[in-house]
């Protein structure tokens, strides 16, 4: 019942609310988040300040207050996406070149499409299925509230998205499909197994990365691309593909993960810092400490 009332009472109305609105909130969360609360500050500093470690103290406090505004964007956008119209969100996300991907479809291959928490990735899952040939499935880990577990997987799927989560992958993305898919991994958070991950350098220190993306591409022989997303202005974002490979199996083992790797870093290095998920713990434990355990 909580949970119904929260999001009737409270969400829909937000996210009803036209955006200069919805800014002028983003304004004061930013306030209760960064000057009252701290929210995550000790983790949002620390990955920040160990990343740009050769940046004054000046320019690190400016990427930490930089993050909160934009994450403070990103909440009140996540919001808006549950009511959001189909021409708001064509106007919000742009693809700059969809040639990158319609080329494999023309050629009726499935891609695997990795990308990472840049941007609003919120609004690519809810406007890019509408935007590309690909049927577009979005690989992810269910919330553990099942009312907004269904929201949640409205809101996203309402534009063409096929939701996936991430224990029905193998089977979702060796089944017969009717045309060409577009499977979407985000994959610069920390896995869950990370003996077994893929560990290389990233933003300065030894980071460990989810194999599945590289993986399946290898054993169904699918093309590879980074789906960069960028943020133009408030409220306005690009995608701009990349390509990894088209023949998967020609690599070694962790060159897909590492060219991804190398992609997202110049992703977060060549344009604005801030706009990474830098309250995420990708950092945990230390390599050392991960290979000490039992």
């Amino acid at each position: 019942m909580g949970s119904f009332l929260l999001y009737y009472l409270l969400i829909i109305p937000i996210s009803l609310l036209p955006y200069f609105i919805l800014y002028g909130i983003s304004n004061f969360l930013y306030v209760m988040m960064y000057y009252v609360f701290g929210y995550r500050k000790k983790v949002i500093a620390g990955n920040i300040y160990k990343s740009f470690s050769n940046k004054s103290e000046k320019e690190k406090k400016r990427i930490v207050k930089d993050f909160y505004k934009h994450f403070c964007d990103l909440i009140v956008e996540s919001i808006k996406n549950f009511t959001i119209s189909e021409k708001q969100a064509r106007k919000r996300f742009v693809i700059e070149n969809p040639e990158v991907m319609n080329k494999y479809y023309d050629q009726g291959r499935s891609v695997v499409n990795i990308g990472g928490h840049y941007g609003n990735w919120e609004l690519l899952a809810v406007s890019v299925d509408m935007q590309l040939k690909h049927k577009h499935a979005g690989i992810y880990k269910p919330l553990s509230n099942a009312f907004f577990e269904g929201k949640m997987r409205s809101s996203r799927s309402k534009f063409g998205l096929v939701m996936v989560p991430m224990k029905q992958t193998k089977e979702y993305m060796f089944k017969e499909h009717e045309e060409p898919n577009s499977f979407i991994f985000g994959a610069d958070q920390w896995p869950s197994k990370t003996k077994t991950a893929y560990w290389t350098t990233f933003l300065g220190r030894d980071t460990p990365f989810h194999f599945g993306a590289e993986k399946y591409a290898k054993d169904g022989n699918f093309p590879v691309v980074y789906g960069e997303i960028i943020k133009v202005k408030r409220g306005h974002y690009k995608g701009i593909y990349h390509n990894i490979t088209d023949d998967p199996n020609s690599l070694e083992q962790g060159e897909i993960i590492e060219r991804f790797k190398n992609l997202l870093e110049h992703t977060i290095m060549n344009n604005n810092h801030a706009h990474w998920l830098w309250s995420h713990k990708r950092w945990k434990r230390t390599k050392e400490e991960v290979f000490k355990e039992d």
